[in-house]
Formats: structure tokens, sequence, C-alpha cells
């Protein structure tokens, strides 16, 4: 299967530029647009497969771009904006967005999210195909059958647990704060409880860490939050 194709609609030329180069490094098709009306015009000529739409653009801001486009497809929406109130996050979802991310923003993040927003969607590449089994050691994620193995026998796991391993596990090495990762795995529509987090990195310890108090795979950075080693 072909790479994904990513539309661009971006008014700064530096930041689409930087965009631009970043995703065709990644392996992606990227398509540009300079602003709204543009990406209305070349949608249904390029078809890309996700659209990167910035908030704050001249003339059709991003919102009433999004909106416009779910007149005609649910084809997956990635906000990219300079507010970072929950207000703003909520209105891009409303409008029809799939996710919103703030600037600036780290690039490995923005790629996490569109891959994870095109799994949803049901786009899978080759590559992608043959990741579907994450392994570490004696550690197994089956990311289809959203399942786990370790030394050879099945672990449960609950919905949001699953979910949480399964982000750390694909990003591994990569510090996450607790805020972040409430985020990514509860969502914009509640408040983040680090608390919660807490409680459900303890709970995975406890399934899949030979010692839990001296974990292998999920380990605390001190002040700053967690990370899956994965060497």
């Amino acid at each position: 299967m072909n790479a994904a194709t990513i539309m661009i609609v971006e008014d700064d030329d530096g930041i689409r530029e930087l965009l631009r180069l970043f995703l065709l490094k990644k392996g992606y098709e990227v398509v540009q647009a300079e602003d709204g009306f543009q990406a209305l015009a070349l949608l249904e000529k390029e078809k890309p497969d996700l659209i990167l739409l910035d908030v704050e653009m001249p003339g059709m801001d991003g919102l009433e771009v999004c909106r416009r486009i779910r007149l005609k497809t649910t084809l997956p929406i990635l906000f990219v904006s300079y507010r970072k109130e929950l207000v703003y996050k909520i209105q891009g979802l409303e409008a029809g967005g799939d996710d919103y991310i703030t600037k600036p923003f780290d690039f490995n993040e923005l790629e996490a999210r569109i891959r994870a927003i095109l799994r949803r969607n049901g786009w899978r590449n080759n590559v992608e195909d043959q990741l579907t089994i994450l392994k570490y050691k004696d550690l197994h994620i089956h990311v289809d059958a959203r399942e786990l193995y370790l030394e050879g026998a099945q672990v449960k796991l609950y919905h949001k647990e699953f979910q949480l391993l399964l982000l750390l596990a694909q990003t591994p090495n990569r510090v996450w704060t607790a805020e972040q990762l409430y985020d990514q795995v509860w969502g914009y529509y509640s408040e983040g409880d680090v608390q919660t987090v807490k409680v459900h990195i303890s709970k995975l310890r406890k399934k899949i860490e030979k010692d839990p108090a001296n974990p292998e795979f999920i380990q605390t950075v001190r002040g700053f939050g967690y990370k899956f080693i994965w060497e």
C-alpha cells in the first residue's frame, strides 16, 4: 500500500515548509495549501488521507474550513493552533476535528498523533503491517488483537491499561508527562487527573514487571514523567 498523503493547510510559509520536510522524511506524501480557500479547491483533486489544519488563518479560519469539509467528507482532520486553552480544543473537536495539537509542538508527538488518527480510520501501510506485534524480551504486545503476552501467557488488561501501555511502547524512550498521558488516553473532555495516570501505571507494573518497585519496562523519570524502555 502507498504512503499516506497529508495535506498541510498553513498560511505561515516557514512553518508549512518545516512540516513538509519533516513529513517527507517520515515517508508521507505531502500536499500544501496556503489558506482555507485553496485547501477546499484542492480537496477533491488531491484526495489526502489526513489534513493538518491551522486554526488561525486570515480570510477563513480553520474552524470554518473544517465545517465546510465536514459537509462533504469524514476525512481525518488534525488541528494545529497557538491556542492552548481547553475551550479552543473543544471548539475544534466540536467543529469536526479528530485531534488538536498546540504550537510549538514536538514533531515526533505530531507524527504519533497522525499515525494514531490514521489507524483509527483504518489506514495501514506495509511497515505498520509488520509491526502489529511489538516484542521486547518476553513481553509481546499484539496491537490489532489488543492482547498482551508475558512469557507466553496472556495478561489481562483493561481497555485504558492497554491504551496506556501501547502509547508508551509505540514511543520507546520518549518521556511523557502524566498530563500528556492523560490527554492522549482519556481525552480532552476531561480535566487531566495525574492521580489516574499514577494508578494505571502502578497497575501495569504489577502485571508486567518482575519487580514492580524496580521496573524494567515502564520507568519513572524523576521530575518529568514516564518512559518505556525499548532497547
